[in-house]
């Protein structure tokens, strides 16, 4: 809590207020000749006799600022926003001393507060543009660093993918580019040669993941058909990952019944599936099996939380509040 000083005096019975005043007076006059070290001093014993003045932690934030003491100066913009949370200089004291820190996440979000305040303040807008480039390029320079490493470990797949994501945020980029120019050619020889070794099961396979990926489900269930007709082991690795892909395009397509119909091929191989699972489910609520799928939604929040995952997790949770409704709903009028 903030104590107002106003009503206090000093050992020689002075206000308080006033004698701070005079400390921040005299604190200014240090800071426009470059004595910042005791500038802060001075503020500091400003801050001492009246805590409830936020221009004294503002001040002082611009001191440390000048002195390259980052931490300190971030510290007395907080202050700032915890005193007066209309002071908006103590936002940008704040975003200053962020954004030296490299904090841009925290730096955005405490410009976001500022703007909430004051949405036409052009000074937190113009941080904000400033910290959202920065982020962008950083971002990108992560990308190439990424990539680059996965050049060297010959992960020519993985570096493509990385390099894509860079140019999506920076789309004339030299450097990821030039990389792009090296390694496609290397990619599409190592997967010449990998195509080469397939199976036919294994190239229908491919075809159909790629069609999936074109949204040609249709075309796509068909590849997986081939795959499936040529393997006599439907519980072999590529028959579940071609199951498993084919229910997916299935439910694209909401034909709910074959996607019903794979995922539990799938489960009698692998019966804590979590993707099959799930899929299962929506696919036994929209057909209106209730019951079923909430059974299934049932057996996936009593897995591990780590072996469902967050996403999967808060689907299910839902799924079983909504299903658990219903089936009460339909045993009450059938009553």
């Amino acid at each position: 809590k903030v104590v107002d000083a106003s009503s206090f005096v000093d050992r020689r019975g002075h206000p308080l207020a006033m004698a701070a005043q005079a400390y921040k007076k005299e604190g200014n006059k240090l800071f426009q000749a470059g004595r910042h070290a005791e500038a802060i001093e001075k503020y500091s014993a400003a801050i001492e006799a009246d805590p409830s003045d936020v221009t004294f932690y503002s001040n002082r934030s611009a001191a440390y600022a000048a002195l390259d003491k980052w931490e300190e100066a971030a510290e007395d913009g907080r202050s700032c926003v915890r005193v007066k949370k209309d002071f908006i200089k103590g936002y940008f004291r704040l975003a200053v001393a962020l954004r030296a820190l490299k904090k841009y996440k925290e730096a955005v979000d405490n410009i976001k507060m500022g703007l909430a305040v004051d949405p036409g303040n052009a000074d937190l807008k113009k941080q904000a543009s400033e910290m959202e480039e920065i982020m962008r390029q950083d971002k990108v320079a992560n990308f190439i660093s990424k990539a680059s490493e996965q050049s060297q470990n010959g992960d020519f797949g993985e570096c493509l993918k990385t390099i894509d994501r860079g140019l999506a945020l920076d789309g004339g980029n030299k450097q990821l580019t030039a990389l792009k120019a090296k390694i496609q050619p290397k990619f599409d020889a190592s997967e010449k040669r990998r195509l080469q070794g397939l199976s036919k099961p294994e190239k229908d396979k491919e075809v159909g993941d790629k069609l999936y990926k074109d949204a040609n489900f249709e075309g796509a269930i068909a590849a997986y058909g081939k795959c499936l007709d040529a393997l006599k082991d439907k519980s072999s690795d590529l028959a579940i990952k071609a199951l498993s892909n084919r229910a997916a395009c299935f439910k694209q397509l909401s034909n709910f019944d074959g996607t019903i119909e794979d995922c539990t091929a799938v489960l009698e191989t692998e019966p804590d599936n979590v993707k099959s699972l799930v899929r299962r489910a929506q696919a036994l609520e929209a057909v209106e099996r209730y019951k079923s799928a909430l059974q299934d939604v049932k057996y996936v929040l009593s897995m591990p939380a780590a072996n469902v995952g967050q996403a999967n997790w808060q689907l299910c949770n839902q799924m079983q509040h909504r299903l658990t409704r219903v089936v009460q709903q339909l045993k009450n009028t059938n009553m």
